[in-house]
């Protein structure tokens, strides 16, 4: 089995809910692959969205890219519905004046069908979020 980003809109994968859209950068900006584009959160905190992948997967590592995230919480589920999440990481993210903050999560026990990212805190009123990858393996079908 290939290694594929698991988190890509061209794997069927998609953002089934998000607590805050702005038209302009709506929440598929995340998994859309486009460098340029991006979800934006709409003030107060925490701010949160769910990746759901339609399949069983096995993630080796994701990738961020956000900016002015301080505190992001990842939780995910092996469910076939968005419930019964655990926490997963829970990171802080160091403030990079001007550019974006590229975290890398080498993941352990990175089985899930959904996954949940909180961003408990940020270091202004808005945070945006401007992709999220995952290497990993498609292990199952949802059936």
């Amino acid at each position: 089995m290939r290694k594929v980003d698991l988190c890509s809109s061209s794997e069927g994968t998609e953002v089934i809910l998000a607590t805050s859209s702005d038209e302009k950068h709506p929440p598929e900006n995340i998994i859309d692959g486009n460098p340029e584009t991006f979800w934006t959160t709409t003030g107060m905190f925490p701010q949160e969205f769910i990746i759901c992948f339609h399949k069983h997967v096995k993630i080796e590592k994701l990738v961020i890219q956000s900016y002015l995230v301080r505190t992001l919480r990842i939780e995910k589920t092996t469910s076939k519905e968005p419930f019964d999440f655990e926490q997963w990481v829970e990171i802080d993210l160091v403030h990079t004046e001007g550019q974006l903050q590229n975290e890398e999560i080498v993941a352990r026990d990175g089985y899930a069908t959904f996954l949940r990212f909180i961003i408990v805190s940020a270091f202004d009123h808005f945070a945006s979020v401007h992709s999220i990858s995952a290497e990993g393996l498609a292990v199952s079908s949802l059936s």
